[in-house]
């Protein structure tokens, strides 16, 4: 039989479908979590920034864009609900209260947004005679200072005159003359107002000694001297100051010893008193001693005589 020949079959080649290398590494990269964020986020917003900064580049648009915000923070800021009408000032007394009222002349009404209150606060609580300050505003448009005063509790005299000084040794005030304020105890000397609350304990330890009492003086900036009426003194020593003018006033109140015609008590050492007289009672001394020497000698001479 004859072998019927067909033509060999062409192969079709068919096309790969995978992408090539360089389109695979294209995708890839547009798969990234970056560029989907870029091409999601960032092409917008370089479109409204282009279309922004185009706008906003003519002058006039940009006045009228601050005149617009400016015009709704002031109908915001000068609400009813916001204004400052009055000040009211608590725990003061009638000098410090105007004296916080001239630190701070504010023309009322205003609104609360131009008041810095932390500013006002502490220029506030700077002042000498302030203690600490609070400072709020109430409902009502009421701008509400709450002032805690300092108190004096003793007078200092030093060379730049009197001054006023709280239980710290804190200045409060000056003082013209010592007679405005009678009631406070005096002391006197450098370094006095670092040392208050001593100065406070002596002049409680002191109080069985009544209107003799002037003042206390610090020498040296280290001790006492307690100043009494007739020009008397009593001198401490620089520790335990307190004990050492309780001893003085035992003692004179079981010898009568500040009665006497004594200038100084001197306790600077305290196992050896010491006491100074006044000028008139040496001399008076001396005098007796005179007296006392002549008649010895006349008594001697009547003696040898017979």
């Amino acid at each position: 039989m004859r072998q019927i020949m067909r033509p060999k079959q062409v192969r079709r080649q068919r096309s790969d479908p995978a992408p090539s290398r360089l389109s695979y590494r294209i995708q890839r990269w547009m798969l990234t979590p970056g560029i989907r964020m870029a091409l999601r986020l960032g092409i917008p917003f370089v479109l409204v920034f282009a279309v922004v900064s185009a706008y906003l580049a003519d002058a006039d648009r940009r006045a009228a864009i601050q005149t617009t915000i400016a015009d709704i923070r002031t109908s915001i800021e000068e609400r009813p609900e916001f204004m400052v009408s009055l000040m009211a000032i608590d725990g003061a007394g009638p000098a410090l209260a105007d004296e916080i009222r001239a630190v701070f002349p504010i023309d009322f009404p205003i609104s609360s947004f131009d008041l810095d209150i932390e500013t006002m606060r502490d220029t506030i609580a700077g002042l000498d005679p302030v203690k600490s300050a609070i400072v709020r505003i109430r409902p009502g448009g009421v701008l509400q200072v709450d002032v805690v005063e300092r108190q004096p509790v003793v007078i200092w005299r030093s060379r730049k005159g009197l001054a006023l000084l709280d239980e710290t040794g804190t200045f409060i005030n000056t003082l013209t003359s010592r007679t405005e304020r009678p009631d406070l105890p005096l002391i006197l000397g450098k370094g006095a107002n670092q040392n208050v609350a001593e100065a406070l304990a002596l002049f409680q330890a002191a109080k069985p000694l009544g209107d003799r009492m002037r003042g206390i003086v610090r020498i040296g900036e280290r001790r006492w001297d307690v100043a009494l009426d007739r020009d008397q003194a009593i001198m401490l020593p620089a520790q335990q100051p307190v004990s050492a003018l309780q001893r003085v006033i035992a003692l004179s109140e079981a010898q009568d010893m500040l009665s006497r015609d004594v200038a100084v008590v001197d306790m600077r050492i305290g196992a050896r008193p010491t006491l100074r007289m006044t000028p008139e009672a040496v001399k008076d001394w001396w005098h007796i001693r005179e007296i006392n020497g002549r008649e010895r000698e006349r008594r001697i001479a009547e003696t040898s005589g017979h």
